[in-house]
């Protein structure tokens, strides 16, 4: 989970009104933000991957003042149409990088601290809807260094400027390869002769978008406006990046005005509101409370939504920032919040059926019971994980990759079909930890088809100095011998094997059918996920085997 740190006192001026610190303290938790740590005025909050604008204390804050009572409703995004301010967009991004869109933020004041929470919601948008910013990226330039109008073009790798952070000019080429920010996100412009950049009106280099921004626009202290420019191969999350910023930097005080676009495929942004029509039913039945709708309206509009009672429905406007809220569902939670989850009052729900448990709950609590037995911890990993873990580092073929719709979060976009995978993830979070390590997980996978194929698997980890072969051969016989009467058989594989060692490797067969795979984990492999000590597993398909 991402974390944001957050200062008390700053905190309780930026909500306003007569709230106690404490008081904030008690409410953080509504918000869904888990307070990690405190020292003194001083606290880290963990907040969810699909609100990022929690990524700064002026999100957090303008949710506390709905919750608090101290303003309600959408704080609505009053953008200044000026046509002072503009980008032309010259049609060589179409093929690279086509989208730009940007707002320009006036008459603020800065100070360190603003800098801070405004740099970690970059990077939070860069990591989220931004994915690493391949899909997205963001800039913020100091208004007053920039003689506009700009334009979004291309231009060749030994195009020099100086970059943030940086006294002497460097090449493009130079700042892919030599600079941290180059290594970790150059792969994003792939292999082409052009790059992006945006240039003022007498050529200067403002940003080279997704890198890096020029060190010539810095925004520092002194600085009065700002100018955001956010560059996307997709509208839409160029869009979602620009709504959050802008609800942003207005809730910190700076006027917001239009940033035309003309030219490529761009149009000046309009971050619209959206609507949801809500049944007032849907409250009783999930939440088990009577509540009239005009008290719904009063606790959507704490959630800072803003809502309206039509007949006998009630039709929320939801902001564009708010990517967490899909349908009415979603609404009900607002209820709860506005309502107060520490009102609602727990009741056991009538039954009319005696629960039992169904065979796959019964054939897998048994896998369990002998694993446990064998010395092994279970996991119990998300079915949604990252194209990163799942295949990059495992080097594994990712051709059949099932991709998600519409997640916000960089770690959760791709349906698993492998657990070693996950439980290798497992181990390299777990580094600082002593060995040995021995884990396990059965869990559903997924195939590419129409239907998207399921299937239950087995797979388990051992990580010390001294695992081999042998050892994880013998846990695989155990675990299907010793409940299930099942005998496997292991034969030399033939097939290319990126994750196991060369030779030490097999696949696993019962009656002549072929059902996963063993071996020792390569030393790349290991590597990758910063392992450092020996690493053997299987993973086993059950469907057809034991369960049906």
């Amino acid at each position: 989970m991402p974390v944001v740190e957050l200062n008390l006192n700053r905190i309780k001026k930026l909500v306003s009104g007569n709230i106690t610190k404490k008081k904030i303290i008690d409410v953080l938790p509504f918000l869904g933000l888990d307070i990690e740590s405190q020292d003194g005025d001083e606290i880290r909050i963990e907040y969810s991957p699909n609100r990022p604008d929690y990524s700064t204390d002026f999100g957090i804050a303008l949710g506390l003042q709905g919750l608090l009572a101290v303003k309600k409703g959408v704080q609505k995004v009053n953008i200044k149409k000026t046509g002072k301010y503009e980008i032309n967009v010259d049609s060589s991004v179409n093929k690279i990088r086509p989208f730009v869109t940007g707002i320009v933020a006036k008459n603020g004041t800065i100070d360190d601290q603003t800098i801070k929470q405004l740099m970690n919601m970059q990077e939070d948008l860069h990591f989220g809807i931004g994915r690493k910013r391949k899909k997205s990226s963001i800039g913020l330039h100091d208004l007053d260094k920039i003689l506009l109008p700009l334009t979004y073009t291309t231009t060749t790798r030994d195009k020099s400027f100086i970059p943030l952070n940086e006294t002497k000019e460097k090449s493009i080429s130079d700042i892919l390869s030599e600079t941290d920010v180059g290594q970790n996100y150059g792969w994003v412009l792939g292999d082409s002769k052009n790059v992006p950049i945006i240039i003022d009106s007498e050529g200067n280099t403002v940003s080279f978008p997704p890198i890096i921004n020029a060190a010539l626009t810095t925004v520092t202290t002194k600085t009065k406006n700002i100018l955001v420019e956010v560059t996307s191969i997709e509208k839409d999350a160029a869009e979602d990046m620009l709504s959050v910023v802008s609800s942003i930097l207005q809730m910190a005080g700076f006027q917001i005005s239009e940033l035309k676009i003309s030219g490529g495929k761009n149009s000046t942004p309009k971050l619209n509101e959206r609507n949801i029509i809500y049944d007032p039913k849907l409250t009783s039945e999930i939440l088990g409370i009577e509540m009239s709708p005009s008290n719904m309206v009063t606790c959507l509009k704490k959630c800072r939504l803003d809502a309206t009672i039509k007949g006998k429905k009630i039709t929320c406007v939801i902001p564009r920032y708010r990517f967490d809220i899909f349908g009415p569902m979603d609404l009900v939670e607002e209820i709860a919040l506005g309502y107060g989850i520490e009102n609602l009052e727990p009741k056991l729900s009538p039954s009319t059926t005696i629960g039992a448990k169904d065979s796959v709950t019964i054939k897998t609590s048994l896998i369990t019971k002998t694993a446990v037995g064998l010395g092994l911890l279970e996991v119990v990993n998300s079915s949604l994980t990252s194209k990163k873990i799942l295949y990059e580092l495992t080097k594994r073929d990712s051709s059949e990759m099932i991709s998600v719709l519409d997640s916000k979060s960089q770690e959760h976009t791709i349906l698993r079909d492998s657990l070693l995978s996950g439980l290798l993830e497992n181990l390299s979070k777990n580094i600082h930890e002593t060995y040995p390590q021995k884990l396990f997980e059965t869990g559903v996978i997924f195939t590419k088809g129409k239907p998207i194929g399921e299937s239950i698997n087995l797979a388990v980890v051992m990580a010390h100095k001294d695992t081999n072969f042998s050892e994880i051969k013998a846990i695989l016989q155990s675990i299907l011998r010793t409940q299930f009467k099942i005998e496997c058989k292991t034969k030399s594989s033939s097939e290319s094997q990126e994750l196991f060692v060369k030779g030490k490797y097999a696949d696993v067969y019962v009656n002549e059918k072929k059902i996963g795979k063993i071996g020792e984990i390569s030393n790349e492999i290991l590597d990758n996920f910063r392992i450092r000590t020996s690493v053997v597993g299987f993973e086993i398909n059950l469907s057809g085997l034991i369960f049906d």
